[in-house]
């Protein structure tokens, strides 16, 4: 068995963790479904939005096998109470900012198991990924031109993943601002 996960350098982490694109795959959207279903059981049942979100979330590009998942909660719910319930059922808290969680599940001593999920704690409101999500969908050009660039980055970034996603970050946010602009209002919570 390796060394724990806890004993790793960010830089031993990112060598066994490493950027891994792949062809969009169908049964990402089944197992979305099915810890959906697993979040909806363990998280309190008022005003909880659960939505599949990142790249496995966009048709038909490739995508990091990690199912990214947006869990937006009233405010009147405290985020800690909500943080022990998931580290409770098997997820690792990886980030905390003051109103921001982030948590893994699938990451083992040995490397990736077979379904990875990244799971984005926020309060209702705060879900720019959905108007990114969504944009990409309605525009399969632009969403070929977020892949592209993804796959030009890859081998780059491959043991980086700060490196990665800060390169993609600039692209992601004016496309943001252009589906807000498009959308309007389609996600505003509170």
């Amino acid at each position: 068995m390796g060394k724990a996960l806890s004993d790793m350098t960010l830089e031993e982490l990112w060598e066994l963790f490493p950027i891994i694109l792949t062809e969009h795959k169908e049964i990402w959207d089944t197992w979305y479904a099915e810890e959906q279903k697993r979040l909806a059981g363990i998280l309190p049942p008022t005003n909880v939005i659960i939505s599949h979100i990142g790249s496995t979330a966009i048709h038909h590009i490739w995508a990091k096998p990690i199912i990214d998942i947006l869990v937006e909660i009233p405010a009147s719910l405290p985020m800690d109470e909500v943080k022990a319930l998931l580290v409770q059922n098997g997820y690792i808290c990886m980030a905390e900012h003051p109103n921001r969680r982030s948590f893994n599940r699938g990451y083992t001593s040995e490397g990736f198991a077979e379904r990875v999920f990244h799971l984005h704690l926020r309060y209702a409101g705060d879900n720019d990924e959905l108007y990114f999500r969504d944009y990409m969908n309605d525009d399969p050009p632009l969403a070929k031109q977020y892949e592209e660039l993804k796959l030009s980055l890859w081998k780059k970034f491959e043991h980086d993943r700060d490196g990665y996603t800060l390169a993609k970050t600039s692209f992601v946010a004016e496309q943001t601002d252009q589906a807000k602009k498009h959308y309007g209002h389609k996600y505003e919570r509170g």
